[in-house]
């Protein structure tokens, strides 16, 4: 620690099943944040990819993908000391969120996989994970966790400002005037449900710059009574699991309109988080790698009606910026801070959470 800011390395593996990102920052774990730029993203192997999606909702031989998952994320670690010329003595904890195969916070049941004791053995630096259980068990949704890094980094943007998140689910963060005005939940479904299709349609991991659906024709019948499910309507606080919806819903479109009626249908899921808020945003930061489809940040822009642009726009990184997060939310947990509010999670009362393990215990 120097200067009172701990240099933490948070690991993000996301519900698109794409790969790891790492990134390295230094705070006290309250409203100081200095962003390093150092990161680096470690795709998945296809194989590895296809053992962890089978091991979703708990299936299949999941202590043996789980020990895989954290040797690849001590992998991700290694690769980003060398990277920043740093040996690991100098980082003064991990925060490692794994991956997310079950979520069903109604059940008070959220699963991460990753071991947190044996990536900090196989580090030698002390380790915060299984962020999500505590909340969960004190009858919150366990998600999103992200918002208090957005409201840490979000010092002089002109407010309201909401930031959304599109990974394989999408959730929003509604930053008023206020420190304490945060709200936050799961909108729907993100890029999982195109990814999904894209990969059985044509092979591919996902769709680039929506470039598939910008050739394809939505039917608007089909978002329509994908729009009719009651998580829409529902207030927050609320949370998804990956699999809430299934890519077959629009079986019988052609490669083209089933992927432009998916992208269409995050879109209008999004539009339909409005109702919910307490104020209209002025503008909308995306982050995740939905930023990266074009045709899904038209559809936001013209269904939100507002200013629609990636969070590169005020210097965030939108590759970086969930594990910086957790990185961030590592320290709190450290200093026994609150990593989730009612406004976020619908927790009773601030809560903290994650479980410690230190090298060689």
């Amino acid at each position: 620690m120097q200067d009172g800011l701990s240099l933490a390395l948070g690991l993000m593996s996301g519900t698109s099943l794409d790969g790891i990102d790492a990134a390295l920052i230094r705070t006290d774990g309250r409203g100081r944040v200095e962003r390093s730029g150092q990161r680096l993203t470690v795709p998945y192997r296809s194989a590895f990819r296809e053992r962890l999606r089978g091991a979703l909702g708990g299936r299949g031989d999941v202590a043996a993908v789980e020990r895989e998952l954290t040797e690849l994320h001590a992998q991700a670690v290694v690769a980003l000391l060398r990277l920043a010329g740093l040996e690991a003595a100098r980082v003064d904890l991990i925060g490692f969120h794994g991956h997310t195969i079950l979520h069903a916070p109604e059940q008070r049941r959220t699963w991460q996989i990753g071991d947190g004791t044996l990536l900090a053995g196989l580090t030698g630096i002390p380790v915060v994970c299984d962020f999500r259980s505590a909340d969960v068990a004190a009858g919150g949704q366990g998600a999103p966790l992200v918002p208090l890094y957005h409201q840490a980094l979000s010092t002089g943007l002109e407010r309201p400002v909401a930031v959304l998140n599109i990974g394989g689910v999408t959730n929003v963060t509604w930053l008023g005037e206020g420190a304490l005005d945060v709200l936050a939940f799961d909108t729907g479904p993100g890029n999982a449900l195109i990814d999904d299709w894209v990969l059985r349609h044509t092979g591919r991991d996902f769709d680039a710059d929506g470039g598939l659906a910008a050739r394809g024709r939505v039917d608007e019948d089909m978002v329509s009574r994908l729009m009719a499910h009651p998580y829409f309507s529902a207030p927050p606080p609320k949370s998804l699991d990956r699999d809430a919806w299934s890519a077959g819903a629009v079986d019988g479109l052609s490669a083209e309109d089933g992927a432009a009626t998916l992208t269409a249908f995050t879109a209008a899921s999004v539009a339909a988080a409005l109702p919910h808020l307490p104020q209209r945003p002025r503008r909308w930061l995306v982050t995740g790698g939905g930023r990266l489809n074009g045709t899904l940040m038209l559809l936001l822009a013209r269904r939100l009606g507002a200013v629609v642009a990636p969070v590169e726009a005020v210097g965030w990184d939108g590759d970086a910026l969930e594990a910086e997060a957790f990185a961030y939310l590592a320290v709190r947990s450290r200093l026994g801070l609150p990593l989730s509010l009612p406004g976020t999670t619908g927790v009773p009362q601030p809560l903290t959470g994650g479980r410690y393990a230190a090298p060689g215990t």
